[in-house]
């Protein structure tokens, strides 16, 4: 309602800034990936050399001269900067350009709008938004800003911006208290799942890695997946059977990018908790990208930003099918464990592998045997083939039930104790009369 946002197709020239610390550099070729997710054509990139930015307009005033000319002569509708621009130098571009500028956080924003499906996704994006317009509203009121003066015009204005800042202040006091509301929903649903002892996995990486490709050909789902900057932005949670450990809960998460606005994560906290709250972190790698090192250092970075630095991480790098020579595999450390691994969700080659990778990390306390179940306790045998964790059934002279089962000792303790029985003597005979 506050904000607004260009609409796909608008012709857009594009300004990018070379010569800056490495540290905040942005890369060219990504950043018209993100204008083409969000629709616009582009008219022309403009490389600007740049080592001191400018505090009234970012470049120079000559600069601007030269992308005026260009606006006019190639009828712009916008000039997208790939770098973050403070409110008086957006106003000020606009008044030299006289067209609409936005900055790179504000064309994430647009595409995420473009992207929530859910009505949590939708919240927090207006959150984002909101908070990122509310030091940009004078730009619409200029009209009727006192300095302007005229009879009948030196009150209103004022009164009209305050106005419409206490209205966004409500509305973002509102939307964080229905966040907080879906967060704790989120937080009853996890510790019923931990009550369950079902393990959870969640895909993080960089955006366009290929995480709801993976997804999709895990779980056999239809998530939106598609090669474009931010094609997920609503999490999806779906159960997972691996034959080696039993069922997970697998989430798929939106994507992360270099300089990933402070504001998006705050405002997408209650769904990047799935990250920070899981068992274990597929951290889906674009094999085949050139800037790789630098991608994954950005999502090292969102994470220890999220409190999930210190999760169990296992390696995924994808998109082995625009390797040469690569072959699907699991890499190890100096223990054992599996570390990473190689496979091509698209091709759906490697998948067995990620499974048993998985298996290992979270099935470190797995119970394989013989149990002996007689005849009454037939809910719990039924039990243990509803779980699919039974590799083969026999039975003995009176009648039981010998059940050769494989499962995590924790789901095993909490069947058996169902029927009063202490798990530890249980686990003793590994035979249950």
């Amino acid at each position: 309602m506050f904000f607004e946002r260009h609409q796909g197709g608008e012709r857009a020239i594009l300004v990018h800034l070379e010569g800056q610390n490495p540290e905040v550099r942005e890369d060219p070729q990504e950043f018209q990936e993100l204008v083409i997710s969000a629709g616009a054509e582009t008219v022309t990139l403009v490389v600007v050399p740049r080592h001191r930015p400018s505090a009234k307009f970012l470049i120079g005033s000559g600069k601007v001269d030269e992308l005026h000319a260009l606006v006019k002569a190639e009828q712009a509708d916008l000039v997208i900067f790939n770098h973050v621009l403070t409110p008086s130098q957006e106003r000020n571009l606009e008044r030299a350009f006289e067209c609409r500028v936005i900055d790179r956080t504000g064309l994430i924003l647009d595409i995420f709008a473009q992207r929530a499906r859910t009505h949590e996704g939708k919240l927090q994006v207006e959150l984002a938004q909101l908070d990122h317009m509310s030091t940009r509203l004078v730009r619409g009121w200029t009209h009727l800003e006192r300095q302007k003066g005229g009879i009948g015009l030196r009150g209103p204005g004022e009164t009209q911006l305050e106005t419409d800042r206490r209205l966004l202040r409500v509305r973002i006091r509102q939307i964080k208290q229905k966040l907080e509301k879906v967060r704790s929903q989120r937080e009853q649903a996890r510790r019923g799942r931990k009550r369950a002892d079902i393990p959870s996995v969640s895909l993080v990486g960089y955006t366009n890695a290929g995480k709801s490709t993976l997804f999709n050909a895990l779980t056999s789902s239809e998530v939106y997946a598609a090669d474009q900057l931010f094609a997920t932005l609503d999490p999806t949670l779906r159960r997972l059977e691996l034959d080696d450990l039993g069922p997970i809960v697998l989430a798929d998460t939106v994507g992360f990018i270099r300089h990933l606005p402070h504001k998006l994560v705050e405002a997408f906290r209650a769904t990047l908790e799935e990250s920070s709250n899981a068992d274990l972190l597929l951290h889906v790698i674009d094999a085949h990208e050139s800037e790789r090192d630098q991608q994954i250092e950005q999502v090292l970075a969102v994470l220890s930003e999220i409190g999930a630095s210190e999760q169990p991480i296992l390696e995924v790098y994808n998109k082995i099918d625009l390797l040469e020579g690569v072959d699907p595999q699991i890499q190890r450390d100096a223990d054992g464990q599996p570390q990473r691994v190689w496979l091509s969700a698209r091709d759906s080659k490697g998948l067995e592998l990620l499974h048993q990778a998985i298996a290992e990390l979270l099935g470190d306390d797995i119970f394989s045997g013989t149990l002996c179940l007689p005849q009454r306790l037939g809910r719990l045998r039924a039990q243990f083939f509803a779980l699919g964790v039974v590799r083969e059934e026999g039975h003995d002279e009176a009648g039981a039930s010998l059940l050769t089962v494989r499962l995590p000792r924790v789901e095993l303790n909490r069947l058996v104790s169902r029927e009063g029985w202490q798990p530890a003597e249980f686990l003793e005979q590994h035979t249950l009369q």
